[in-house]
């Protein structure tokens, strides 16, 4: 018995925070807009429209940065109340066409359709209505990518934006991702993309001409999974639950702080923070405390220890100052968090969620 393709929508809100202010303030309509913090409080972008994009603002760009950049650029305030409110909206959208849902954050998702009653199962024509659904009850656009798994479904997404629709069918997949930038493969950052680049491998194709122990030399375990992605293989399932892998709160400050004592004072104000913000995992269990600083060079270390499973502001200090001596200019940002035992398997790595 031949077993059923499996068949995959991703949907992306085009600039879903700046989008959502606008539907607000629609005098902003066709002009740079950017959600984040104001520059006189040394904040960072946190997303921006298309226009914006256009002069070279991005996000987690310094918000002073972004104005050199685009003088006329609207800066506003994050709404994070007013987002999750548009955004369950939306969820609310993808389950009336399927309860196969995984959400990657407030404004995408992956959707399995694979046994979807919708449009004689036409993934397609189920994208197209979701998109055109979304849009009538929000007014907002999104972008969707159909595809026979994960990987191409999200890398299709991002094709057409804004409003776009792109289908990649199991037909041209051997075709397609042989002229796919290696950019586009999850994982590959900028210190692997150059890796790459150094070694002459610019496109899926270069990838595919490299055995399995090969890519396991050069990139470690990654090599596997690099094997797999650069022909289009992905056995992924759309995950309907997630486990919540970390918290952590943080702060970027007006001012550099010179000392670590100055750091240590503001450990107080984010175990604040951070206290309400546990409450709410009460089911989880914490496998390490970590400390996150950032210098005013935007050099970013991280110190963590498992020593210590109970947050307290004695134990945050502790890390600090091991974290404090890696770094040998002013401070701009402290993050405090912890990471959560995984339940499913032992020997998962967790990555940190800041």
């Amino acid at each position: 018995m031949t077993e059923k393709q499996r068949k995959i929508v991703h949907i992306d809100m085009d600039s879903f925070f700046p989008s959502v202010e606008i539907l607000d303030s629609p005098h902003l309509k066709n002009k740079p807009v950017a959600v984040g913090g104001m520059p006189e409080r040394r904040g960072v972008i946190a997303s921006c429209n298309y226009i914006a994009r256009k002069y070279g603002v991005h996000s987690a760009m310094a918000s002073h940065r972004a104005l050199m950049l685009c003088p006329h650029l609207t800066i506003i305030r994050t709404n994070m109340d007013k987002y999750v409110k548009y955004s369950k909206v939306i969820r609310e959208i993808f389950a009336q066409y399927t309860d196969k849902i995984e959400p990657l954050s407030l404004d995408e998702a992956y959707l399995d359709v694979t046994d979807s009653k919708f449009h004689q199962n036409s993934a397609t024509l189920i994208a197209k209505e979701i998109k055109k659904t979304i849009f009538d009850t929000t007014r907002l656009t999104s972008s969707a990518g159909v595809a026979p798994n994960k990987f191409l479904a999200k890398v299709a997404s991002d094709w057409n934006k804004p409003n776009g629709l792109m289908v990649i069918t199991p037909k041209i997949i051997d075709k397609f991702i042989l002229e796919l930038p290696i950019q586009k493969i999850p994982g590959v950052g900028k210190v692997t993309a150059q890796k790459m680049k150094n070694m002459g491998i610019n496109l899926c194709k270069d990838l595919q001409d490299l055995t399995k122990f090969e890519l396991i030399q050069h990139f470690k375990n990654y090599g596997l999974t690099l094997y797999e992605l650069a022909r289009g293989i992905d056995e992924r399932e759309v995950i309907t639950e997630r486990i919540r892998k970390s918290l952590s709160v943080e702060n970027t400050f007006s001012e550099d702080l010179k000392t670590l004592e100055s750091c240590l004072k503001q450990i107080e104000a984010l175990f604040e923070d951070f206290s309400r913000r546990i409450k709410k995992t009460d089911n989880l269990k914490i496998a390490k405390l970590f400390v996150k600083l950032k210098d005013n060079q935007f050099k970013q270390v991280t110190f963590e220890s498992s020593h210590y499973k109970k947050p307290s502001i004695e134990h945050f200090n502790i890390l600090l100052k091991n974290c404090y001596t890696k770094l040998s200019t002013p401070i701009r940002l402290i993050g405090i968090g912890v990471r959560f035992e995984d339940l499913n398997s032992e020997n998962t790595q967790l990555q940190l969620d800041l």
